[in-house]
């Protein structure tokens, strides 16, 4: 079997003229985008920017025109279910476990075991080497028999993570992870993501700035629905569109995109707020409670 950098190499995100339309409301507006393996891409900016929308349009939870291609599949207009078993798998700004089961048992039900149902409520005494795989790769292997619902806020994110990997998704798609972690669950999760980002496509939604200097291979700013700028975050944070949109036409005299992207957090803390602990990380169909019904809110 081939090494799992050398399955995914061709993977990448190709989005083209993407366009979602929310009764006469242009909250996606022609976006392009491409993201490749390897590279852990940030997009942020104000809310209404389209941000949540875009992952939506990809993964069947809104309506939309234009393309958006994973490993040469067309995802618009595709059913959210049948993204998932194009190796396509998000999370939401709240984590989807179920509270009342194990860690294990969460995960043999996201890889859609072949065990029945009621066997699922025992003790597993074999787990398959790619469930013990994402245990792993998440850090929850000392927890695995504790039931999901009393794991920190950060363990929680992992499990979901960690759903996503036993599906074998090769592009995730991640709603602000970390709003309401604690600093040193950002920061673990952080290298969390950059691990899984090395064989696969990682997109990250995110307002916390901090969070994003630390760990963004690239940026995508939107702004009203289109792309404003893109790069690494040194050429974002150079960028002075990016100021004018956070702090004002004025604000470009006195100030660089490097205080918005760059060394002052709380300058755009009012502009872009976060959404809403534990030992961490070392070294599909979607997850079941994570396909609610597409929402018309724009962000």
């Amino acid at each position: 079997m081939a090494a799992p950098g050398e399955r995914f190499r061709h993977d990448y995100l190709e989005v083209r003229d993407l366009r979602v339309v929310f009764d006469g409301f242009v909250a996606v507006d022609g976006i392009d985008l491409t993201v490749t393996q390897g590279d852990l891409r940030f997009l942020i900016g104000p809310n209404g920017a389209g941000k949540t929308t875009v992952v939506d349009a990809i993964t069947g939870l809104a309506p939309a025109t234009g393309s958006a291609r994973f490993g040469g599949v067309e995802l618009v207009g595709r059913a959210s279910h049948r993204t998932a078993r194009a190796g396509v798998g998000r999370t939401f700004q709240t984590a989807s476990v179920f509270d009342e089961l194990t860690v294990l048992q969460n995960l043999d039900i996201a890889a859609g075991s072949s065990r029945r149902p009621w066997s699922m409520l025992r003790r597993r005494t074999d787990v398959p080497e790619h469930v013990e795989a994402a245990l792993d790769t998440v850090g929850l292997g000392h927890v695995r028999d504790l039931p999901a619902g009393v794991l920190a806020h950060g363990q929680k994110q992992w499990l979901e993570i960690g759903m996503l990997l036993v599906q074998d998704a090769r592009l995730l798609l991640l709603d602000e992870p970390v709003a309401g972690m604690s600093q040193s669950e950002r920061e673990q999760t952080g290298r969390l993501l950059q691990r899984i980002g090395e064989q696969r496509t990682v997109v990250v939604v995110e307002h916390d700035m901090e969070f994003l200097r630390a760990f963004a291979s690239s940026v995508t700013v939107l702004h009203q629905g289109s792309v404003l700028s893109e790069g690494s975050v040194a050429q974002v944070q150079a960028d002075p569109k990016v100021v004018e949109v956070y702090l004002g036409r004025d604000a470009g005299a006195r100030a660089s995109a490097a205080t918005v992207v760059g060394a002052a957090p709380a300058a755009v803390s009012s502009s872009m707020p976060a959404g809403s602990s534990s030992t961490p990380p070392s070294a599909g169909s979607p997850s079941p409670a994570s396909s609610p019904a597409s929402s018309t809110e724009v962000s």
